[in-house]
């Protein structure tokens, strides 16, 4: 459901919305923007305190007290990574979140219809409506639970991840994922995953893969568009299979991952359901929108209508 938002109802000089921002997100991207995203505030006269922070557990602390304190509406300056942190801290509160997008996938922003520009975002999301949103909750092996917002997965995805975050970062958007899964390409290990699904309605698969995806959101890696059909409010995951497919195989799908980020190709299988289970036939870790959360065997399960967003309307909500 969506409904309309009176933003003075919610913000004003005593209790302002607070953006919360790492600089250093989407390799620099986010604190580059920080002064035009400030002035937009100051324009439209929308009383706003910026929290600039360095670490996710900074981010959550942060935000708690913010709500401990009061505020309703708080927003992530940043990309998928910023915006799970904002997530998990604001899960099981009735506060408002949404996200100014500034990282390097900015996948979840995607799929709440805003806009690339961060302050095209902004004007979107002041215009926007209240909407819940699907999570995914995922537990480790060694009993860790987290949420995540957009994809996550086991696999060359996950080994990417490291790279995506270190020497690749300050690469622009869909190029620093594949980039980056090029380069763990190079040291990837055949990889044996078996998925269960626990309602009991689909049977168990075991499969050789190149990566094993769960995923909120139609796209991850900054519009790699693993699960088309996936929808962040209907109540289901999208598990998606890619074989393992050698370099010449990734190499031949370059250009339209680089063009469209499409991969509709007959070694990709999409599964949808409720929860999933994965184990692996080797040590692997497990990530959620590109941060490692722990390693399998994976437990994930969809949260649905786990927080509500502002966000632009739209015409139907499953």
């Amino acid at each position: 459901m969506t409904n309309s938002v009176d933003l003075t109802s919610i913000v004003s000089r005593e209790f302002p919305a607070v953006a919360f921002v790492n600089p250093a997100a989407g390799g620099g991207r986010a604190g580059a923007h920080l002064p035009r995203i400030r002035k937009f505030f100051e324009t439209h006269a929308l009383p706003t305190q910026i929290i600039s922070t360095s670490s996710t557990e900074e981010l959550e602390a942060q935000v708690r007290e913010c709500i401990g304190s009061g505020h309703r509406l708080l927003l992530a300056i940043g990309g998928d990574g910023t915006f799970q942190g904002l997530a998990n801290a604001a899960f099981g509160s009735d506060i408002l979140i949404s996200i100014l997008p500034t990282g390097g996938g900015n996948d979840f922003a995607a799929a709440l219809g805003l806009p690339k520009n961060p302050i095209a975002a902004a004007e979107a999301i002041l215009r926007g409506q209240a909407r819940w949103v699907d999570l995914v909750r995922v537990r480790t092996a060694e009993g860790r639970e987290r949420l995540y917002v957009g994809g996550g997965g086991v696999g060359l995805d996950a080994d990417a991840a490291g790279y995506a975050s270190g020497g690749y970062r300050r690469l622009p958007g869909r190029l620093r994922y594949v980039a980056s899964a090029l380069r763990a390409l190079h040291r990837f290990e055949p990889l044996q995953v078996r998925a269960e699904f626990p309602e009991g309605e689909i049977p168990s698969i075991e499969l050789n893969v190149l990566l094993a995806g769960v995923l909120n959101t139609p796209t991850y890696g900054a519009g790699l568009r693993l699960a088309p059909e996936a929808q962040i409010s209907d109540g289901w995951i999208d598990v998606v299979f890619v074989d393992d497919l050698n370099l010449w195989g990734v190499l031949k799908l370059l250009p339209r991952l680089m063009h469209s980020g499409e991969l509709r190709i007959s070694e990709v299988k999409r599964i949808r359901a409720k929860c999933v289970k994965l184990t692996t036939s080797r040590p692997c870790r497990f990530h959620g929108d590109g941060e490692i959360i722990g390693p399998a065997p994976v437990d994930i399960e969809v949260v649905p209508h786990a927080v509500q967003v502002l966000a632009p309307a739209v015409d139907s909500d499953c």
